[in-house]
Order: structure tokens, then C-alpha cells, then sequence
């Protein structure tokens, strides 16, 4: 008996369903196609990936620090309120490395690494929008969710130019860091530097008015609770004046609606409410206010209050000035170097086995399909083939 007149049988005995034993002869019907089709384009395919170029891939790996200047930050933070951020620099933050991600793919960085290696002439390309196109694609810049190492992977057909694309990427990095710091740091200094000068001219003329009025008055006895008051109140404008200064810095790089703005708005409501209070003539409650005090012992406060409060602020604009001319003065790259690029050894692509397997496989479910569709159509009943014939013919008028 032979194969068509079993797979007949096989369908008369089953209603029309095609089972297992229907399968495996269709299968042995057709074994050579479903045979020799996979594997020709197995071969075609090796031959193809053959004449594809071995692709390389180097990788160098940088974990972004904390700025230098936090240690000295966290000691100053009680006594100046906040004002020692002026000295960190704008490139601190929590997401620091998606910063140093984002300028990894910038122009800026990506112009040097172009003139440096030719890679007009290595891409073969004659615009320069197109050479950004092909160092992007051939460069994968990544960042780990869980420790916060940058991985800069750079591929190309030579191991060697691959591996000196990747370290070029870190040290442009550095370099734009760093003037970026240098820069901003600059600008701070300047700002401090100005605002320190008037600070000494008001701390002389505080200092000249309290002796002028000492040796008018002879000596003002006061009481140890109006000394406190005095300390405290001087040390509140002190701060109050920090913050104004450091909210000025920051008005010059965030807008209005900043969240650092904000918060440092509110600082400053809480600090003159605070000195409302101790300044409001001895309220319940509270310690015994500078108003309070007679007329004379009232003038001798205000101005050592005065006095008080510029030697404070000097003293503290002074400490910050220091700090902000030491971080100008670093040219430091703020990140760490934990593997440079070398020369691969072993290609990353293409990966030939794989596509000579995938190509494979699937050329022989698509050979199937075919088969078992075309099976399907030669098994169709004479009534079948009718009604998907007036089906065809159906179509294009319901097309209309």
C-alpha cells in the first residue's frame, strides 16, 4: 500500500482530523525537503557570516567619589548652615553617574575622541553628524542599578582601536569634569571674594562704632541672660546672612521653582522668625529680648550685636573662601578608574554558531509549515475547494 492511499485511509477513518500516525507519513513523505532545505541554508548561512568582519569589544569601567570637600562640609554644615555647598561644585548628587552618562554622550566629548583616531576615515563617512551616528552605535555606555559603576563597552574590527576608544572616553571625562569644577568653583570664589571685602569693611565699621560709643559711655553693665540673648541673636544673623549669600549662588544656576531654592527659602523665613521672637522685647516664654533692656544698655546691645554678627560671618565667608580656592585649584578627575581598556582577544561577534543554528532551525519549521499547508489544500473535498473559491470571489467585492 502506499503512502498517499494510507494517508487517505488515515482521513476517511478519522472524520478529516490528521493525527499522530498522518503526521509522522507526511513527514516520511516529504523527509528530503524537510532534510536538504535547513541544511543548504545552514550552509549558505555559514558561508555568508565568513565573509562578515570579527567584531571586538573593549570595555573600561570608572565608579564615580564623592566630591573631597564633604568631610569638611559636614564639619562646617552646623556652624554655617549650608553655605559650605557652595564649595562642592555643581556635579554632585545622587545621580552623578547618569550625569557622567549623559556627558559621555555629548559633542563635547565625542569631537576629540573623532579628530583623535580619524574615525571620518576609519567610518568612511564624510559628515560629521554621521560619525556621531556610527560612534554611538558602535558605543555602549552603561551604568549598574546596584553599585554605580559606569561600563563604557567600545566595538570595533581592530581590538587595539577599540580598547584606546574606550580609555579616550574616560579621559575626556576627566577633562570636562574637571574644567566644569574648575569653572564653577571659579565663579563661587569670586562671588565669596566680593561678598567677603564688604563683609571686613562692615566688621571695621562695627568695631569702630562700639569703641566710639565705649569710650562715650564709659562701661554698659549687662545682665547674663541679655548676653545670651545677645550670642544667640548675633549667631542667627550670622546664619541668616549665609543663607541669603548662598541662595544668591544659587539663584545664578537654578530657577525659582527649584527645589534647593525652596528649601532654602524656607531656612531663611524660619531664621528671621527666629530672631523676630528674640528681638520682640521679652515676650512670655521667652528669654528677655534686647528691647526690653533700658535706653542706654539697648544702644551698647545693638551695636555689639552688630559687632557679633559681622566678626561671625567674616569668620565663617573666610573658612568657605578657603575651601572654594582648594577645590579650584584641584584638577582631579572626581571619579575612580576600576579597569582600563585592553586590546581583546576574543571577538564578542558575530557569533556564527548561533546564526547558523537559528537560520537552521528556523528554515525547518517554516519547511514544515509549508508542507502541512500544502497537504492541507491537496486533501481538500471537491466541496471544499468550491466554497474557497466563491470565498476568493467574495473578497474583492466586499473590498469595493
Amino acid at each position: 500500500m502506499s503512502n498517499d492511499q494510507q494517508i487517505e485511509e488515515g482521513q476517511t477513518s478519522s472524520g478529516g482530523e490528521i493525527g499522530l500516525l498522518e503526521i509522522s507519513l507526511i513527514i516520511a513523505k516529504h523527509f528530503k525537503v524537510i532534510l536538504v532545505v535547513p541544511c543548504a541554508v545552514a550552509l549558505i548561512t555559514a558561508v555568508c557570516t565568513l565573509l562578515v568582519p570579527n567584531v571586538f569589544t573593549a570595555k573600561a569601567m570608572i565608579l564615580p567619589k564623592e566630591d573631597d570637600s564633604a568631610g569638611m562640609t559636614g564639619i562646617m554644615m552646623a556652624q554655617i548652615g549650608g553655605l559650605a555647598s557652595l564649595a562642592g561644585g555643581g556635579l554632585g548628587g545622587a545621580t552623578k553617574a547618569d550625569l557622567y552618562v549623559t556627558m559621555m554622550n555629548t559633542e563635547t566629548i565625542k569631537d576629540p575622541i573623532i579628530d583623535r583616531f580619524k574615525l571620518m576615515h576609519v567610518y568612511q563617512v564624510k559628515a560629521r553628524a554621521n560619525a556621531y551616528s556610527e560612534l554611538e552605535g558602535n558605543s555602549k555606555i552603561t551604568v549598574g542599578k546596584k553599585d554605580g559603576v559606569i561600563t563604557i563597552a567600545v566595538s570595533d574590527e581592530e581590538p587595539k582601536l577599540a580598547a584606546a576608544m574606550a580609555n579616550a572616553y574616560v579621559d575626556e571625562l576627566g577633562k570636562l569634569t574637571a574644567k566644569l569644577n574648575m569653572t564653577d568653583a571659579g565663579g563661587n570664589r569670586v562671588f565669596l571674594e566680593k561678598r567677603l571685602v564688604k563683609s571686613k569693611a562692615d566688621l571695621a565699621a562695627a568695631e569702630d562704632a562700639l569703641k566710639t560709643f565705649q569710650v562715650r559711655t564709659k562701661a554698659v553693665a549687662v545682665t547674663d541672660q541679655a548676653k545670651v540673648t545677645l550670642e544667640r541673636v548675633a549667631m542667627l544673623h550670622a546664619q541668616l546672612v549665609a543663607q541669603e549669600v548662598q541662595l544668591a549662588a544659587l539663584r545664578r544656576q537654578f530657577t525659582a521653582e527649584s527645589q534647593e531654592i525652596k528649601v532654602t527659602n524656607s531656612t531663611i523665613a524660619n531664621l528671621r522668625g527666629q530672631i523676630a521672637r528674640l528681638e520682640g522685647g521679652g515676650s512670655e516664654g521667652s528669654m528677655p529680648g534686647v528691647g526690653a533692656m533700658p535706653q542706654l544698655g539697648q544702644e551698647y546691645m545693638r551695636l555689639m550685636r552688630e559687632f557679633k554678627i559681622q566678626e561671625t560671618l567674616v569668620e565663617l565667608l573666610t573658612k568657605q573662601y578657603e575651601m572654594t580656592k582648594l577645590n579650584e585649584s584641584k584638577d582631579v578627575a572626581p571619579f575612580q578608574i576600576l579597569q582600563e581598556a585592553r586590546a581583546p582577544e576574543v571577538k564578542s561577534k558575530p557569533k556564527r554558531s548561533l546564526i547558523v543554528l537559528l537560520a537552521a532551525v528556523s528554515t525547518l519549521f517554516l519547511t514544515l509549515f509549508v508542507i502541512f499547508i500544502k497537504e492541507f489544500f491537496s486533501r481538500m473535498s471537491a466541496a471544499d475547494r468550491r466554497l474557497l473559491c466563491e470565498i476568493k470571489k467574495l473578497l474583492p467585492l466586499h473590498g469595493r
